[in-house]
């Protein structure tokens, strides 16, 4: 009884010893499995870059790194739901330009407001899009393309795969960096719009690699420039549309963000386990076979990229009057 008694007031007199099996039983992060939010259906080649990063970074995380599509709203469900999920580091979220900084001047009621209601780990990847032309343009280059607007004056159609798409903006985007109009003509979705590029409907469309890339090798459809700065290793021959337009660039990325407050710790095991996956080389070689170019941006270069893609839509928008339906 007399032992027991001491024992009972030593533990008594050290909290820290009550306190230790508590924390002995806690394991670093992550010791469960992490989602990964998605804003697109599965099949397409946002979800193929996701699942590729994920797969990769459970690989250095020790844990399941699980992909789960909530499309809808212009990727504003899935956004929410990460920005309401606990701040935990086991909720993360794949954003893209649309979500994080074009929806906020499409949308007139978001619920939150993403930029403030999530952090960004970092950027995974940047994704040029492709300016192509169907038979009812004689272009061969971007100029070409340019001259035939002008000529047109307005009276020439561009498709895209939605109002406020990337393809949209990315069009909007060169046409008023060129002082120019043409008739815009949305679908739902890229592979509608490209029938009626091949069919001659429309003059061109700006649209992603993996959604015309069949039609390019088939020769239905001729690529007169890409969207980025630099030239693509798939598409070595097509010039950027800077060349013709200097300072043009209109990209679709890819990046996580996580839960505004949670813990800097766990963020930056997220951010070296994105940058190590990003470094295997049939990551790098999957990333760039759907046209996208891995990247290595932390989250405070993420945190200013998104806020600069947000206020130059917001110009584009505003001047094109473009509106969602």
């Amino acid at each position: 009884m007399t032992h027991r008694r001491m024992l009972i007031g030593a533990l008594a007199a050290s909290p820290a010893l009550l306190a230790l099996p508590a924390a002995a039983q806690e394991a670093p992060f992550p010791n469960r499995p992490v989602r990964i939010l998605l804003a697109f259906a599965p099949g397409g080649g946002t979800d193929l870059i996701a699942r590729t990063l994920g797969s990769a970074m459970q690989g250095v995380l020790g844990q399941p790194v699980v992909v789960e599509n909530r499309p809808g709203a212009g990727g504003n469900i899935a956004t929410e739901a990460a920005a309401t999920a606990r701040p935990d580091g086991y909720t993360v979220l794949m954003g893209n330009h649309g979500p994080m900084s074009v929806n906020v001047s499409l949308f007139r009621n978001m619920r939150i407001d993403p930029e403030r209601a999530l952090e960004p780990i970092g950027l995974v990847a940047d994704a040029p899009l492709v300016v192509v032309v169907g038979p009812r343009s004689r272009a061969q280059t971007m100029s070409e393309l340019l001259a035939e607007i002008r000529a047109a004056n307005g009276n020439i159609t561009y498709g895209s795969a939605s109002n406020g798409s990337a393809s949209h903006l990315a069009a909007a985007l060169m046409l008023q960096m060129a002082g120019l109009q043409a008739e815009h003509v949305p679908f739902r979705g890229a592979a509608p719009a490209l029938t009626d590029v091949v069919a001659g409907h429309l003059h061109f469309m700006v649209t992603t690699l993996p959604s015309v890339i069949g039609l390019i090798n088939g020769g239905q459809v001729r690529p007169i420039a890409v969207t980025g700065e630099a030239r693509m290793a798939v598409l070595p021959n097509v010039p950027p549309v800077a060349e013709t337009i200097p300072g043009y660039k209109a990209t679709a990325w890819y990046g996580l963000l996580v839960p505004r407050g949670t813990p800097a710790p766990v963020r930056e095991r997220l951010f070296a386990a994105m940058r190590q996956a990003l470094s295997d080389p049939e990551v790098i070689r999957r990333l760039r076979d759907e046209g996208a170019e891995p990247s290595t941006m932390d989250g405070e270069a993420f945190a200013r990229l998104i806020r600069w893609e947000r206020e130059r839509w917001a110009t584009v928008i505003r001047q094109a009057n473009i509106t969602v339906d």
